[in-house]
C-alpha cells in the first residue's frame, strides 16, 4: 500500500487542512479523513456509506466500471472454471489456494465438523414447519456458540482454525436441515461418500423411498453458484459482520448478524423477487413492451428486479456465468422454459432501451440465479439460504481480516442530527 507524500487540500473558510492521500494496490485513491473531525470540528455526510472505506482489505477486488470481480487477485472467471466451492473457501480464509494435499486435508476437516450436536437437532422442531429458513438459519448459527464456546486461553489461533472449520461445515447441515423441517421430513446426516455440495444435496433430497443419487451437473452448479456468492467487498451483510466483530463478538455472532443483513429483498432476497417477478409476468401474460413501460413509470408500482447495481455500471461478471449456467442445467428445456424465456427477452430488450443504458441498469447476478435453483428444484424460501452458504467464506475472512486489523476500532458512524432543539418536559397533567 503506498501512501503519497502529497495530500489533498481542503478549505474550510480562510482555513486549509491537509489529508493524507492513499493509493491502493489498483491505483485507487482515498482521502484519509480519520483527522478530519479532530482538525476541524467537521464530520463527513455520505448516505450508505457509498463514497467512505471502512476498511483496508485484501479479500475482494471490484471494479464496477470494467466489470471486474477478483477474490485474493483471482478473476472469478478462472475460479469458477478450475476450482471447486472448497477451494475458493480456502483461498478467501488462508489467502492461497490450497495444494493437492492441502486440498484432502481441508476436505476431510470439514467432513469430521459437519455433524450438529444432537441437542441442536431438537430445536428444529420445535419451529413452526412454516417458519422461514432464513430465521432459523441465523438462530441456530448463533446457537453454535453455546454447543461449542471458544477456548482463547487455551491456544486462540488454533482454536480459531477449528471454529471456523466447524462453521462452514455445520451452516451446510443447518441449511439442510432447515428445509427438511420445513417439508416436515426426517434429517439426513451428512457421509464422508460425499464431497461438500453432494452432501448438501443429499441431506435436502434424500428420502427412504427414493434412491436417490445428486446430478453430477447439479453439483457443477452448485459448485458455481456458491464460488460467485462466496464474497463480494463491503457489502451489506459482510459490513454487518465487520460491524459486529468490532465489539469483539465471536464468530459464531457476527456471521448470524451477516445472515440477518442479508435476509433483506434488497440483499440476498434479491434472486427470490425476481422468481416473483417473472412469475407475475407469466401468469398475467404481459408483455416484454409492457413490462419495460411499468419498469419506467414513476406512477406504476411495478418493480423491475434483477437489473442494476450499487457497484457495476457495466454487465455483472457473474451475472455472465449465471445466464450461461442457466442454459446448461435447462438444457433442451432452455428453449421452452417459459420463465427462462421471459428473462432472456426482458435482459435483450432492456440492453437495447435508451432509459436502461443511460441508467448503467444491466442483469445482475440475481437475475439468474433464481431460475437454476429453480430448475435444481430448490424452493424460493431456500434461495437466501444457499446465498449466505456461499458467503460465508467471505464473512469468515472478513472477521479473521478484522482480528488482525491493526487500528481494532469499533465501529460507531457519526450522524447529521435533524431532530428537535432543546424541549422542557410538561407535567403530564398539563400534556
Amino acid at each position: 500500500m503506498d501512501i503519497q507524500k502529497e495530500a489533498a487540500k481542503l478549505v474550510l473558510g480562510d482555513k486549509e487542512v491537509d489529508l493524507t492521500v492513499i493509493t491502493d494496490n489498483m491505483g485507487g485513491k482515498s482521502i484519509d479523513i480519520t483527522s478530519l473531525r479532530k482538525q476541524t470540528g467537521f464530520i463527513t455526510y455520505d448516505p450508505g456509506f457509498v463514497n467512505t472505506g471502512s476498511c483496508m482489505s485484501s479479500i475482494c477486488f471490484v471494479d464496477g466500471e470494467r466489470g471486474i470481480l477478483r477474490y485474493r487477485g483471482y478473476d472469478i472467471e478462472d475460479l469458477v472454471d478450475n476450482c471447486d466451492f472448497v477451494e475458493v473457501a480456502y483461498l478467501l480464509i488462508k489467502g492461497e489456494l490450497p495444494t493437492l494435499a492441502q486440498r484432502h486435508t481441508y476436505a476431510e476437516m470439514l467432513n469430521r465438523h459437519s455433524l450438529l450436536h444432537v441437542d441442536m437437532r431438537n430445536f428444529f422442531r420445535d419451529y413452526p414447519q412454516e417458519a422461514h429458513p432464513m430465521s432459523i438459519l441465523s438462530a441456530m448459527v448463533a446457537s453454535l456458540s453455546a454447543f461449542y464456546p471458544e477456548l482463547e486461553d487455551v491456544d486462540p489461533e488454533e482454536n480459531v482454525d477449528l471454529t471456523v472449520s466447524r462453521l462452514l461445515s455445520k451452516m451446510r447441515t443447518i441449511a439442510a436441515f432447515s428445509y427438511r423441517q420445513m417439508n416436515g421430513l426426517d434429517f439426513v446426516d451428512p457421509s464422508y461418500k460425499f464431497s461438500y455440495c453432494e452432501n448438501f444435496l443429499n441431506m435436502m433430497f434424500n428420502t427412504p423411498v427414493n434412491a436417490y443419487i445428486p446430478d453430477p451437473l447439479h453439483v457443477k452448479a452448485l459448485n458455481i453458484l456458491l464460488i460467485l456468492h462466496a464474497d463480494h467487498e463491503q457489502n451489506c451483510s459482510t459490513s454487518a459482520v465487520r460491524l459486529v466483530a468490532s465489539s469483539e463478538a465471536n464468530l459464531y455472532a457476527s456471521v448470524a448478524a451477516g445472515c440477518c443483513a442479508l435476509w433483506g429483498s434488497k440483499h440476498g432476497g434479491a434472486n427470490q423477487a425476481v422468481m416473483q417477478m417473472l412469475n407475475q409476468i407469466y401468469s398475467e401474460g404481459l408483455s416484454i413492451e409492457k413490462v419495460l413501460e411499468l419498469a419506467k413509470s414513476k406512477d406504476s408500482t411495478f418493480l423491475l428486479y434483477g437489473f442494476g447495481h450499487r457497484v457495476y455500471k457495466t454487465y455483472d461478471p457473474r451475472a455472465k456465468i449465471a445466464k450461461k449456467l442457466c442454459q446448461q442445467i435447462l438444457g433442451a428445456d432452455s428453449q421452452t422454459d417459459p420463465l427462462l424465456q421471459i428473462a432472456m427477452e426482458l435482459e435483450q430488450a432492456a440492453l437495447k432501451d435508451p432509459y436502461f443504458i443511460e441508467r448503467n441498469l444491466y442483469p445482475n447476478v440475481d437475475f439468474y440465479t433464481g431460475i437454476i435453483f429453480h430448475a435444481m428444484g430448490i424452493p424460493e424460501s431456500m434461495f437466501t439460504v444457499l446465498f449466505a452458504m456461499g458467503r460465508l467464506p467471505g464473512w469468515i475472512a472478513h472477521w479473521l481480516e478484522w482480528r488482525h486489523d491493526p487500528y481494532q476500532k469499533i465501529g460507531r458512524p457519526r450522524q447529521v442530527y435533524s431532530g428537535p432543539l432543546v424541549r422542557k418536559v410538561v407535567p403530564l397533567e398539563d400534556r
